[in-house]
């Protein structure tokens, strides 16, 4: 039985639970006995206790057979030896839970044959693909594979069932006039809230030690100095035809061009939107607010990869030619550089900076605006001197987050700028960032 089945008669038993609750409940509320809770709360419980800890006892089944079947599998394979035709054993595990999730496609009656050259067939039939490394002896394996898969599942869901109907009739013969069902469902939620916020920060954690770990790998093959300080990118790795010669794994190339780009990107975005978000809050009709805010808030809805498509067909090409034409000669400016990228990126980033600061100047206080002008202050200077010190650290903070924006980009770098690491000071050149980089190599 598969758990989304198992997980959707769950759901119905707390459905029903909840239902024979509330009414329950209610029909106790007769006048004679003040009720603690009311009749909902008696629902709600009995909801919760038919679907949490079944919920919970299914996850723990499934993680706890995925571990079971990897474990079933390795004690079945063959041992490995010099001439094996498979990479590695979990590549072995792999090919045959492949293996079995396509054999799950067949039809329950069709014969299975003893090679996989055979099987191919009846598998691409089904709209199955499976790797050409997957070897004739792993057939048998994946049809024992799917008959212990089958058994822990039948076998988890009649517990998980048992458990949520154990759990329902639990709830229902706790419902009592005097039942504390609303204490019991405000602990659950409140253990709920914590729990989701415990979700949040081991998964931070988890983020930084799996990072902290590749890094400490990284850097038992490569100098910490030769990375922090080298000026060349450029890796090189055996399976990649390098014939075994040890690359250069210099940082500052691309370091120095993601804080480039990224400051061009605000020296066009900062000014722009903040002078939109001034001019909106303090000078614009309401007629006229309504028009522009959305106006510039639909440049945030459109993806990166037009602004990209848009800097590599039409700006850069642009800049190139009037460059050229200034000249009169070779171009000045290349159809990639940083300049391109950085001035494609900062329009993208003007709705950042202006739906904020917007937001935070619109919340000044209005009695501060009255004081300045009531003594003798005209609109600029109130601009200058009151509203702007006031709304400062909300400018800063979406200062900082379109910085945190410009730093991430990629795909507008991939098209403007390249992905060549170069190491200059000319925004007329190309060069590329760090984002870039890593998904070059990964890619």
């Amino acid at each position: 039985m598969s758990s989304l089945l198992v997980l959707a008669i769950v759901v119905a038993i707390g459905v029903v639970a909840f239902l024979i609750g509330r009414q329950r409940a209610a029909a106790h509320e007769n006048g004679t006995v003040k009720p603690h809770s009311r009749a909902h709360y008696h629902g709600w419980w009995a909801f919760l206790l038919a679907v949490l800890p079944a919920l919970l006892l299914l996850a723990v089944w499934n993680i706890g057979s995925s571990f079971y079947l990897d474990r079933h599998i390795h004690a079945v394979l063959p041992e490995r030896t010099a001439d094996s035709k498979v990479a590695s054993e979990a590549l072995d595990v792999s090919l045959v839970k492949s293996l079995a999730r396509g054999l799950r496609q067949l039809d329950g009656n069709t014969a299975l044959p003893a090679t996989f050259a055979e099987l191919q067939p009846l598998l691409a039939a089904k709209g199955v693909a499976l790797a050409s490394d997957t070897q004739d002896y792993m057939i048998p394996i994946a049809v024992e594979t799917n008959k212990v898969q089958g058994m822990l599942g039948w076998f988890g869901a009649v517990v998980t069932l048992a458990l949520s109907i154990a759990g329902a009739l639990y709830a229902l013969r706790q419902i009592a006039p005097r039942a504390r069902a609303r204490n019991s469902v405000e602990t659950l939620m409140l253990w709920g809230l914590l729990a989701a916020s415990t979700i949040a920060i081991l998964t931070t954690i988890g983020i930084v030690l799996s990072m902290l770990f590749q890094t400490i790998t990284f850097f038992e093959s490569v100098s910490p100095i030769s990375f922090f300080f080298g000026t060349v990118w450029d890796p090189r790795f055996a399976d990649a035809g390098s014939g075994g010669s040890r690359g250069q794994f210099g940082l500052i190339p691309l370091l120095a061009g993601t804080l480039y780009i990224a400051a061009v990107a605000l020296l066009v975005a900062v000014p722009i939107g903040l002078m939109s978000a001034v001019y909106m809050a303090e000078y614009a009709s309401a007629k006229v607010r309504g028009v522009v805010k959305p106006a510039l808030e639909l440049l945030a809805g459109i993806p990166t990869i037009v602004y990209g498509i848009f800097a590599v067909v039409t700006l850069g090409p642009f800049l190139r030619d009037l460059s050229a034409a200034l000249t009169g000669g070779s171009p000045f400016i290349q159809g990639q550089s940083i300049f391109t990228a950085g001035l494609v990126m900062g329009v993208m980033l003007i709705p950042v900076v202006s739906s904020l600061s917007d937001d935070i100047i619109t919340a000044v206080p209005r009695a501060m605006r009255d004081g300045s002008l009531g003594l003798g202050a005209t609109r600029s200077e109130t601009i200058k001197r009151v509203i702007l010190p006031a709304a400062l650290p909300g400018i800063v903070g979406a200062i900082l987050l379109t910085a945190s924006r410009a730093i991430g980009e990629t795909m507008i770098v991939v098209l403007a700028a390249g992905v060549a690491a170069n190491l200059t000071v000319n925004p007329f050149e190309a060069m590329t960032t760090i984002t870039v980089k890593i998904v070059n190599q990964l890619t």
